[in-house]
């Protein structure tokens, strides 16, 4: 993993890679409840693993009651 990434940064990436295998779109609402952040604490990191350089593909895809995010690795 990349060490300039914050501890947060860290989490969503794992979650992600980890949950990305059996599902394409996350909410940020529902990535934090399920990490312990706030929907706005991940869509504010999500964005530095966006144009970082990582083994998944994140781009923002909708919003409706947060934002929806589509993943690929």
């Amino acid at each position: 993993m990349a060490t300039d990434l914050t501890s947060k940064q860290r989490q969503i990436l794992q979650y992600l890679r980890d949950n990305a295998g059996t599902k394409t779109y996350f909410k940020s609402r529902l990535i934090g409840q399920e990490l312990g952040m706030t929907a706005k604490e991940v869509g504010s990191n999500i964005t530095a693993l966006q144009n970082g350089n990582f083994d998944v593909e994140i781009e923002k895809w909708g919003y409706s009651s947060s934002t929806t995010w589509k993943v690929n690795i």
